[in-house]
């Protein structure tokens, strides 16, 4: 995990000042490279081959700057014959030796995740994001080339564009909470969308493709609607099981049952695997959920000593908590139950007050997700302690875990309904479908799953994990969302992901044979950070100060209304963006921002 940014083509090179402005990405140092037509730099979180693995990386007659990590850089050397040849231990040093002998193609053998610029023996120039957009990359064309960088801060910072809102851009955050597609919160500054590739000659782009995280063609037998098992159950999300013998397979299916669980065991024992692949301390962030005990468990299972675990919870009243949970008692048993090194951290309206500013400033590019919230709360517990850190995002996603794609596949007349944000501006609505639009032939299901895949998982869950963890220099790492997993998650028929009103049938399934702690079948607890209960009692005197904010006053002229008399949860998006303006539009410094729309803390 690091940072990395630089120019291609023209004379000009801002990367020095770039590069200085992502240092909190990479604590351990920076290096920088010029030479004709480009410049390289990069800051180093050192994860792998800490003393021989630094960054710009020369081998094979190419050079690279990357961030993130490639997973299978082992398999990549002893497959393709390379281990002879490598001077480092770096898990980039591999794709060198790959693209000098084939091309752009050796892109398509990496398994991880990355965002890199690659300049080979060829002398070509290309920049690529994994298929996921679990690591950022951000492109701008200018008269002296065209410069790129993890974060957009580092263009401010070297004086290459002003801090120009995107109106489109803005609208969409605070109507989804999250920016879809290429677009972000500054004109003229774009994303390298997920899976994107592209090569650039003499500062311009001359062509590009991008890879799909998921299989472009419809699986055989892909669904073909909703299964017998899933029609009328309800649909709401953690339905709770009468009998474990309500769950079994009947006879015609055990046997192709229990060889899937077997194969689910195997592909997500090998994901965990090489996603440990570190010369650092590692561990995960435990909630009470399945997908996070899911990893517990196999890190358990692969390691010898108490894997560490950090557990946020909150300390609210129950009235505030809006029928969610605090999660920390079941997260407890289950790291009992596995020996984990189990520690917590709570999180409370002190806290909010004090990190919303703090993640506002982190998340340059913004999500106004409030699960930033505990996310950098547990980040900010787990340093010092870890620096690579396993999480459960994509579980949801890859095996249907959201209460939505059951809404989905039932009929109008029993409250089915399109799994889709309710955005009240039909143009945002319009830019999201778009977006999210799959492609022929999937299943109801498959749609759904496609749709999340390509919008709210890399501009919310992956943006949020990514910003939060490395504003204190931890690197995230996610096992479900890995190519093998993907692979094995699409192929599955739809029974396999819902059934009886359960999203994630199979993985609840293998997890109440490895981990019956976990309580797979448990109702499920919503996920809720009681942010309304914390700003209503200052809602009145953020009405009174919101419209100052200029961005504020300029697209949502009824914020003050909206603070004060709005929908359920119409306050929070707007506090936050508010807040985010004036850091990131306006230069004010973190504290100063939420005391001049909130008061002092």
């Amino acid at each position: 995990m690091c940072a990395i940014a630089g120019q291609l083509g023209g004379t000009d090179a801002p990367a020095q000042a770039m590069i200085r402005a992502l240092t909190h990405r990479g604590p351990d140092g920076v290096r920088l490279e010029s030479a004709a037509g480009a410049a390289l730099a990069h800051a180093r979180l050192s994860i792998i081959d800490l003393e021989g693995g630094w960054q710009p990386l020369h081998a094979a007659g190419g050079v690279v700057v990357g961030n993130g990590e490639i997973y299978n850089y082992l398999e990549l050397a002893r497959d393709h014959g390379l281990e002879e040849a490598l001077a480092t231990g770096s898990d980039f040093e591999p794709l060198l030796h790959l693209y000098a002998r084939e091309g752009e193609a050796a892109f398509d053998r990496l398994r991880g995740m990355y965002a890199f610029c690659l300049i080979g023996p060829d002398g070509r120039s290309w920049l690529a994001r994994d298929p996921f957009g679990i690591k950022p990359l951000y492109i701008m064309e200018h008269a002296g080339g065209l410069a790129f960088a993890s974060e957009p801060r580092a263009f401010f910072a070297a004086g290459l564009m002003q801090r120009v809102l995107d109106d489109t851009a803005a609208r969409e955050l605070v109507a989804l909470n999250y920016v879809v597609g290429e677009r972000t919160p500054f004109r003229g500054l774009r994303r390298l969308v997920p899976g994107e590739i592209v090569e650039v000659r003499d500062g311009r782009i001359v062509s590009g493709k991008r890879r799909s995280a998921l299989p472009l063609l419809p699986r055989k037998g892909g669904g073909g609607g909703v299964p017998d098992q899933a029609r009328g159950d309800g649909g709401g999300a953690g339905v709770e099981a009468p009998s474990t013998a309500s769950r079994s397979p009947s006879p015609a299916l055990a046997g192709e049952e229990r060889h899937l669980l077997d194969r689910l065991d195997a592909v997500l024992e090998d994901s965990v695997r090489v996603h440990q692949r570190s010369d650092v301390p590692y561990g995960l962030f435990l909630s009470g959920g399945i997908d996070s005990a899911a990893i517990a468990t196999l890190m358990a299972r692969l390691n010898e000593r108490p894997v560490t675990a950090f557990t946020c919870g909150f300390n609210a009243p129950k009235s505030e908590m809006g029928g969610a949970a605090d999660e920390r008692a079941q997260a407890e048993a289950v790291a009992r139950a596995l020996n984990l090194d189990w520690r917590e951290t709570s999180f409370g309206e002190e806290d909010f007050w004090r990190i919303l500013p703090q993640v506002a400033w982190a998340l340059d590019d913004p999500t106004a997700d409030y699960a930033t919230l505990p996310t950098y709360k547990l980040a900010e517990a787990a340093k010092g302690t870890l620096t690579v850190v396993l999480t459960g995002e994509g579980g949801d996603e890859l095996f249907a875990g959201y209460g939505r794609y059951r809404r989905a596949l039932r009929p109008r007349w029993l409250g089915g309904r399109p799994a889709e944000p309710r955005a009240a501006d039909p143009a945002v609505l319009a830019r999201w479908r778009d977006a999210a639009r799959p492609p022929p032939g999937l299943s109801p299901l498959q749609a759904a799953q496609w749709a999340d895949v390509a919008t709210w998982l890399p501009a919310d869950l992956l943006l949020k994990l990514d910003r939060c963890l490395m504003a204190h220099g931890l690197e995230g790492r996610t096992p479900f969302l890995d190519r093998e997993v993907a692979a094995f998650a699409w192929a599955l028929p739809d029974r396999c992901k819902v059934r009886g009103g359960y999203g994630k049938w199979l993985l609840r399934k293998w997890l109440e044979r490895a981990c019956p702690a976990a309580r797979p079948w448990a109702k499920k607890q919503g996920f809720t950070v009681p942010v309304e209960a914390w700003i209503a009692p200052r809602a009145a005197d953020i009405a009174a100060r919101i419209g100052k904010v200029e961005a504020v006053a300029q697209l949502f002229p009824d914020a003050a209304a909206r603070m004060t008399a709005g929908p359920a949860g119409a306050r929070w998006p707007l506090l936050f963006f508010a807040v985010w303006s004036l850091i990131h539009l306006e230069g004010a410094q973190p504290g100063e921002a939420v005391a001049a729309v909130a008061g002092q803390a």
